[in-house]
């Protein structure tokens, strides 16, 4: 009996969903959930006793009341789930202030993965199949969401929710995590007021846009600021005059794809003060330089380097990608554009913490000259090197603030 009333619960199930993906329609759990109930109850399915009505309900809510199947179950009230990593079917893992760990969730089958990546997708009016097996979007909580469907994943569809919490995270707090010591944040926000463009690099998850967000809070308020990020993952409240863009993938057709280097190149004629790019993974490179080498004092970016020498050589490798050019002119406009690289690293026992604080003065024919203003001791302790920022760039600045270097 039970049995025949979940094969009803997932017929009408499947049909509403089908009739919603048809016309392109949100899909929401709860509202999805009673559509279903009103069906069932609307045929002619028997006298079954209340009891076992109750338990199947139940155990729909769980495996067909939501979008996210049995990540909903994932609920979080602290926010202190960072990501959600579902490798097939069988596999879900999360991680956590505690660091990365099995959850014991599974899906029932392959299948019921497949349809909750779907729904992903269609909720954000995009589309996975074996002729489109990758998925990137943003849900409207602003979680990062990638798929990988079946026909290139060997051991099943995989599903991967970067979430992010809703509190900005401030420099004081960024502080009292040891991420940085209250002199270098002082030192750092110094050389946002004056001007500086600096360059945030560091591996996966080591907090690169959480430590850029707080680091713009020394954003002097009256300015204009253009914001361009591949997926939205910054918040600046403090500033009013403020334009936040964002990156926008191909349709079904193959049409509409809004990349990172046609933003910059579109900010440029928004007058902005400063320009602050998201992470650069490739030929925008080469604009982002662009935009940093024209006037626009104090602009901000990050990109994945193992240090700041690694940082470089990433900048020369992916500046190539958009133009060929001789590799000293690359170093060039790399030296003309960046003034200051700080590089942030993940520890052993999670925590994240900035590793150095680097100057870029110029560059020789075998690499770069750098000033180190920060760094980290034998004994893991950050200080300050007691060198001064090269007095040639600080003179070419026009910042009243410059002095105080």
């Amino acid at each position: 009996m039970e049995q025949e009333i979940r094969q009803l619960y997932e017929k009408k199930l499947k049909e509403l969903k089908n009739n919603a993906l048809s016309c392109n329609a949100s899909i929401d759990g709860e509202a999805l959930l009673n559509a279903v109930e009103s069906a069932v109850f609307s045929d002619d399915t028997g006298d079954y006793p209340l009891e076992a009505l109750a338990e199947v309900a139940d155990l729909l809510k769980v495996k067909l009341g939501s979008r996210l199947g049995p990540i909903s179950l994932l609920q979080d009230p602290e926010k202190s789930i960072q990501e959600i990593m579902v490798n097939g079917p069988d596999k879900i893992f999360i991680e956590d202030r505690e660091g990365i760990r099995e959850t014991g969730l599974t899906f029932e089958s392959r299948e019921d993965l497949e349809e909750v990546i779907r729904n992903i997708a269609a909720a954000v009016h995009r589309e996975i199949n074996e002729m489109n097996p990758i998925l990137d979007a943003r849900l409207e909580d602003g979680s990062r969401v990638n798929a990988v469907f079946r026909n290139i994943a060997l051991d099943g569809p995989v599903l991967t929710i970067r979430r992010f919490s809703s509190e900005r995270v401030t420099m004081k707090q960024l502080i009292e995590y040891h991420t940085l010591t209250e002199a270098c944040a002082d030192y750092l926000q110094e050389l946002v007021r004056c001007g500086y463009n600096i360059f945030i690099s560091g591996g996966t998850s080591s907090g690169k846009t959480t430590f850029l967000n707080a680091l713009a809070d020394a954003i002097p308020q009256h300015e204009r600021v253009i914001v361009i990020e591949d997926s939205r993952e910054l918040f600046l409240p403090q500033i009013s005059n403020l334009v936040q863009m964002e990156c926008h993938n191909a349709n079904a057709m193959g049409k509409g794809k809004i990349g990172m280097d046609m933003l910059i190149r579109a900010s440029l004629r928004m007058r902005p003060d400063r320009i602050i790019v998201g992470e650069v993974r490739g030929g925008e490179v080469a604009d982002m330089l662009q935009a940093f080498n024209t006037g626009h004092d104090g602009s901000l970016s990050t990109g994945h380097g193992n240090s700041v020498h690694g940082m470089l050589r990433r900048l020369e490798a992916m500046y190539r990608m958009a133009v060929q050019i001789p590799m000293d002119a690359v170093r060039a406009q790399i030296v003309e554009g960046i003034d200051v690289l700080v590089h942030l690293g993940r520890m052993y026992d999670g925590r994240r913490r900035v590793l150095e604080v680097q100057e870029l003065i110029d560059q020789t024919e075998g690499g770069y000259v750098l000033n180190s203003l920060f760094s980290v001791t034998g004994q893991g302790e950050l200080v300050r090197t007691g060198s001064l920022v090269h007095q040639d760039k600080a003179m070419r600045r026009e910042r009243s603030y410059a002095d105080k270097l």
